[in-house]
């Protein structure tokens, strides 16, 4: 009798061994499916990134891309020094300011007016377009290649240049150029805190032959006011977009540094429109003017203003010319 219950207890116990062999079977059946599953997405090339509180799509290796409406995208081209396979074209051809970096580009249709058969030929990984797009062209782009809009918000500069990095594998140059300039800023900023406390500094544009000025954390703003902390001029503080000043409220004003911007793309039915605003007696009487202190393009009249590209530039012109 007590052989018998051995007996059994024997075959109960070789029953759930074999149970138990069959469950890690059938888990390591499960598991070795699982793995090719994760190798085949790497071997498709496809990964997910994050910009603006979206996501993103992309190869896993970008090579190609091509910008398209996003000025701010070609000045973070150059500061990173990627290579694009197309880009804005400016009446025509590239502009000077981005000839570093368009050497092996193809013109893809000027700023506003993208040529989409032209875009298609260049096969791209990703397309850089513009937050200015109409739903219609960035659906027209989407057909083409996984496309990302750029911001055209200069507060958003800091997430353009990582978006670039981070599709480029260019992470840590744009980590220095950030921490860099930062660096730069503090410096600038305890300088120009006790010599400027009480003046008065403006930016202001002219286009179409009139003047313009913007909201305090727009154009060549965001560094004077935002990032050096320098006094607010009450016609900025009110400004709400980019809003056009007469030349009697620039004399209200007063400033007694003037940072002017002009473009002859953007003059072109007023070719002496700089010539003629320097001539008129009553921006003759502004302090800036009299006491020679107003500084034409020290930036690329092309440039943003916002880039990372622009701010650098913008923050050694002022050091130039401020700081002496």
């Amino acid at each position: 009798m007590k052989k018998k219950f051995l007996f059994i207890s024997f075959i109960a116990l070789f029953m759930l061994i074999l149970a138990a062999c069959g469950e890690k079977k059938a888990v390591v059946e499960e598991s070795s499916t699982d793995t090719p599953k994760e190798e085949s997405t790497n071997e498709n090339g496809a990964r997910t990134i994050e910009y603006l509180g979206e996501s993103y799509e992309v190869p896993e290796k970008v090579e190609r891309i091509v910008v398209t409406g996003a000025m701010e995208a070609m000045e973070d081209m150059v500061m990173l020094d990627v290579h694009p396979v197309g880009a804005i074209a400016i009446g025509g051809k590239f502009p000077e300011l981005y000839a570093s970096v368009t050497d092996k580009a193809e013109s893809i249709g000027e700023k506003i007016k993208p040529n989409f058969e032209k875009i298609l030929e260049l096969n791209p990984d990703v397309i850089l377009g513009s937050t200015k797009f109409p739903e219609e062209v960035q659906s027209k782009l989407e057909k083409i290649a996984p496309t990302i809009l750029v911001s055209h918000i200069s507060t958003n500069w800091e997430s353009n240049l990582n978006l670039l990095a981070e599709l480029t594998g260019k992470q840590a140059d744009a980590e220095k150029i950030l921490s860099t300039y930062k660096a730069n800023i503090e410096a600038a900023k305890s300088t120009l805190t006790e010599k400027l406390q009480d003046q008065k500094v403006a930016a202001i544009r002219i286009r179409g032959g009139q003047a313009y000025v913007y909201p305090k954390e727009v154009f060549l703003n965001a560094v004077l006011y935002g990032e050096l902390g320098l006094a607010v001029p009450n016609e900025v503080a009110k400004a709400k977009s980019q809003e056009a000043i007469s030349v009697e409220q620039l004399a209200d004003m007063n400033p007694d540094y003037l940072f002017v911007q002009f473009s002859t793309d953007e003059n072109a039915d007023a070719p002496n429109a700089l010539e003629d605003f320097k001539k008129n007696p009553i921006i003759q009487n502004i302090t800036a003017f009299k006491n020679d202190q107003v500084f034409v393009n020290v930036l690329d009249p092309l440039m943003e203003g916002g880039p990372a590209y622009s701010r650098i530039k913008f923050l050694e012109a002022i050091q130039q010319n401020l700081v002496k």
